[in-house]
């Protein structure tokens, strides 16, 4: 019987480059949330499990809620290429946990192209933060364009990096015509209530059987440390 919204989560991916915050992110959703829906998380890394042991540490869900797995290849290939041990983790998380509400997958931190596959999440957040640089919304990519939601992290730590946030955000908000962009930090009540608005909005509709996954688009090419070059369809 195929699955429906009635019979599996809404599944939520978070990519973005090492760094940029994307584990604390989903922390800060399961903190904010843990008491209100059911949730579940997926981790990525290349060797290790290390994202799932700081989840798990933090104390953020029940520890058997929160699965790693290791990739051993790009970490874009995981979430793009061959979902397969994503899925199967996601559907083993659900199986166990029935019913859950919202399925978390952190990807393994990333360049600024990685998306996920629409076979794998339902909806995807792309995470920027302040110390990347000020500049960095604007050099564009799928997933700063076309995720579902952007995130500017970490907007606290702007006037020790000398970024002007206004200006980030009105970059942003430019690369992506219009589309949701949230400058966030843990500091900041009114973003933390804005993002979780935003994703009780996006389980609404997904719950409402309207919700469509929207693929991103492809990775550009880019280059490996080995120097080999890298294409993802």
């Amino acid at each position: 019987m195929p699955e429906t919204t009635a019979t599996r989560s809404f599944r939520l991916g978070v990519a973005g480059p090492v760094g940029t915050g994307k584990s604390s992110l989903i922390a800060l959703i399961c903190r904010e949330l843990s008491t209100r829906l059911r949730l579940g998380v997926i981790t990525n890394d290349i060797y290790t499990d290390e994202d799932a042991r700081f989840l798990r540490s933090a104390g953020v869900l029940d520890p058997e809620r929160i699965r790693a797995v290791e990739t051993g290849a790009c970490p874009h290939t995981a979430i793009r290429d061959d979902v397969t041990a994503n899925l199967l983790a996601v559907e083993d998380l659900e199986a166990d946990f029935a019913p859950l509400d919202v399925v978390l997958v952190e990807s393994g931190g990333d360049n600024l192209t990685a998306t996920f596959s629409p076979a794998l999440v339902d909806a995807q957040i792309f995470v920027l933060d302040v110390a990347g640089g000020g500049d960095v919304a604007r050099k564009g990519g799928p997933g700063i364009a076309r995720a579902d939601l952007l995130i500017v992290n970490k907007t606290d730590l702007a006037p020790h990096v000398g970024v002007d946030v206004q200006r980030m955000h009105a970059d942003a908000s430019a690369a992506r015509d219009g589309q949701p962009v949230i400058a966030l930090s843990r500091t900041d009540r009114h973003s933390i209530d804005h993002l979780v608005a935003w994703l009780l909005g996006m389980l609404e509709h997904f719950r409402s059987g309207r919700h469509e996954p929207v693929d991103p688009g492809p990775m550009a090419p880019h280059f490996h440390a080995d120097g080999t070059v890298h294409s993802h369809a």
